[in-house]
């Protein structure tokens, strides 16, 4: 393999898990969301 293509691999494989672990760690650490978790909380009327 040559230098080049070698360094190619090396960039590409560095970049991807890069992006990877950006986005795992946008998504483990996003705040919890404040909606209700059934339909039935939506409503205003009491049933």
């Amino acid at each position: 393999m040559s230098p080049s293509a070698l360094f190619m691999l090396v960039v590409a494989e560095v970049t991807v898990t890069a992006f990877t672990i950006y986005f795992f760690w946008k998504v483990v650490t996003v705040p919890p969301r404040t909606e209700p978790d059934s339909f039935d909380d939506n409503d205003d009327v009491e049933r």
